[in-house]
């Protein structure tokens, strides 16, 4: 079987865009609003956008 290659659902990594750091500081600080807004509706939903923003702040620090 021979490797087939598609442009749809490719992903391009990250770090290979010029403003990453910018973009994960947006994302980062998106993922802390939607988990303080959830804290007290969703309890679930906001541990899961603080990990996000956990995982994110790594990769920022990785960066930096």
């Amino acid at each position: 079987m021979e490797k087939q290659y598609c442009k749809v659902g490719t992903v391009t990594p990250i770090a290979a865009k010029p403003n990453v750091i910018t973009l994960l500081e947006y994302q980062y600080q998106n993922f802390i609003e939607k988990a303080s807004k959830m804290r007290y509706s969703n309890t679930k939903l906001s541990e899961f956008f603080e990990l996000r923003a956990e995982k994110i702040q790594k990769s920022l620090e990785n960066l930096i």
